[in-house]
């Protein structure tokens, strides 16, 4: 995935504030906190999860999507499928 180590150390450190929210979404549901409470914590682990998404996808079609060797209809249809499969 990541070429560098200190992106991928970047991309583990976000991973883990996820992991960090959607425990908070679980703590909040045992302590039966308001429904407010808890959509405003998912609202948040689910941002956190678009972005990193996003930079994943990012460095997938930068670093991974073949170059030069395609048209660029070749290329749209390459990232629409990526954008579909992962965006469901």
């Amino acid at each position: 995935m990541s070429h560098l180590s200190r992106e991928k150390l970047d991309l583990v450190n976000r991973t883990r504030k996820v992991i960090g929210q959607l425990e908070s979404v679980l703590r909040a549901l045992h302590d039966d906190n308001s429904c407010a409470d808890v959509l405003q914590r998912l609202s948040a682990a689910r941002g956190a999860i678009n972005s990193l998404m996003a930079e994943l996808m990012e460095e997938h079609i930068r670093n991974h999507m073949p170059r030069n060797s395609k048209s660029s209809e070749e290329a749209a249809d390459d990232v629409i499928q990526i954008v579909r499969t992962y965006l469901k």
